[in-house]
């Protein structure tokens, strides 16, 4: 699969973008697990423009992470096209406009899942962006505003006229927002539109090996974008790659493994925030690592409310010897 000149390789396995979640040293550890391709937390334009530092500061990426795409939302268009040419500047690999995030703060003033009920100015926006920028455009949305409302069949095509590269398509609509399975039959149809010829990458519900599988072969997706899965469990593009490639399911990662991965993704945090920050960061991140456990309630108190480095160490060496 190619989006624009680069090679993601056969069948790959993306990270999807996910505010609080993807930074850096997320990205760092999923890498390592084998992510083909993976996205920054979304950005908004209207912070990016006023130069706020929660924005700015999104735009920091390594050459270890390449490929690597920003992603840009928002609702007025010459504030997505500003921010998308400043993201440039910044050196990514892929621009990516975000018209699927249905959180009520950003859908409800027409941006994110929002410009579903206005595919005219979408497309617009798109478009503008394209022209704007020299990198390859991306575009991640969703089926539609609600069950009335189903309109990516007919929006792909009018997005892929104005120049996309490619497109991921998260199978349900806003108003499902995460709740009900993921509806991959119009995901399938877009691909199998003989007038599409850009890659169609499908997002939602994939959260094992077979999963993948069932929707690599049954809807003939060139990609699979994989977000809340991943969380707590960065491994899965390693277990999915294992099994696409071979057949074979890989054991389910040890404590042990747990304990030390969780240690490296610390050490990253702390490396690229400051150890205040790069602690209490990682804090939504050790209690997915070791939600696995039975009888961890004070354990996994003592990581969430601990500020000392030395003593979250201590704490994760204690998990190992006690649970590993």
């Amino acid at each position: 699969m190619k989006i624009g000149k680069i090679d993601l390789g056969d069948k790959p396995l993306l990270l999807a973008p996910m505010e609080n979640v993807t930074d850096i040293s997320f990205r760092y550890v999923c890498k390592k697990y084998g992510a083909a391709m993976m996205f920054t937390e979304f950005i908004s334009s209207d912070g990016l423009i006023r130069d706020a530092a929660g924005s700015l500061n999104k735009l920091v990426i390594y050459d270890y992470e390449r490929p690597i795409g920003m992603q840009v939302y928002g609702h007025i268009p010459e504030a997505i096209v500003e921010s998308a040419l400043r993201m440039e500047e910044a050196g990514p690999d892929v621009i990516d406009i975000n018209f699927g995030c249905p959180v009520n703060k950003i859908a409800k003033r027409g941006a994110g899942s929002g410009m579903m009920r206005e595919p005219d100015k979408m497309v617009e926006i798109t478009r503008r962006v394209v022209e704007a920028v020299k990198l390859p455009v991306t575009v991640k949305t969703r089926l539609g505003w609600d069950e009335n409302s189903k309109i990516i069949v007919e929006l792909a095509e009018r997005l892929q006229d104005v120049g996309i590269s490619a497109l991921t398509i998260h199978g349900r609509t806003r108003s499902q927002m995460y709740k009900g399975d993921a509806d991959w039959t119009l995901i399938g149809e877009v691909k199998n539109n003989p007038r599409m010829h850009i890659p169609i990458i499908g997002n939602g519900d994939i959260k094992t090996p077979q999963d993948a599988k069932n929707a690599f072969e049954k809807y003939g997706v060139d990609g699979i974008m994989i977000g809340r899965a991943s969380y707590g469990h960065p491994w899965i593009f390693r277990d999915i790659r294992h099994y696409l490639d071979t057949g074979e399911l890989l054991p389910d990662m040890s404590v042990a493994e747990r304990v030390d991965l969780a240690k490296e993704h610390l050490a990253k945090s702390v490396e690229v925030k400051g150890e205040r920050t790069g602690i209490l960061e990682m804090r939504r991140h050790f209690s997915c690592y070791f939600k696995c456990l039975d009888n961890f309630k004070e354990t996994r108190l003592k990581l969430v409310t601990l500020t000392d480095i030395d003593e979250l160490y201590k704490t994760l060496d204690y998990i190992k010897e006690t649970w590993g």
